[in-house]
């Protein structure tokens, strides 16, 4: 026999901790938006703007702009790697604790 659960989607929302937690994802996630948005112009910007700077060679056939441009793969794993510790740490805890809480009052 399957057992279901109804959630009162009212109640987690009005939830204080559920607006708090959603208030430091949003501000953590619009951060990383900005940056990852600014980070990623960078390159049609600077290859566009400062060729003289792009062009410099670092080692061999490798210059500056094409050190940049790989560095944007970096970049998105490192991104990707500090949300994952942030929400683990913080967002998946707290959102945890909300669905406790709420499975226990039955709603």
């Amino acid at each position: 026999m399957q057992s279901t659960i109804t959630v009162d989607w009212d109640a987690v929302i009005a939830d204080p901790r559920f607006q708090t937690l959603h208030r430091k994802k949003q501000l953590f996630l619009s951060g990383l938006m900005i940056f990852s948005i600014v980070y990623y112009f960078a390159l049609p910007v600077g290859a566009a703007y400062f060729q003289d700077f792009f062009k410099i060679r670092v080692w061999g056939v490798l210059n500056v702009g094409l050190l940049f441009a790989l560095s944007q793969f970096v970049v998105a794993w490192l991104l990707a790697f500090y949300y994952e510790r942030k929400a683990n740490a913080e967002f998946d805890t707290l959102a945890r604790d909300i669905t406790a809480d709420h499975l226990k009052t039955g709603g």
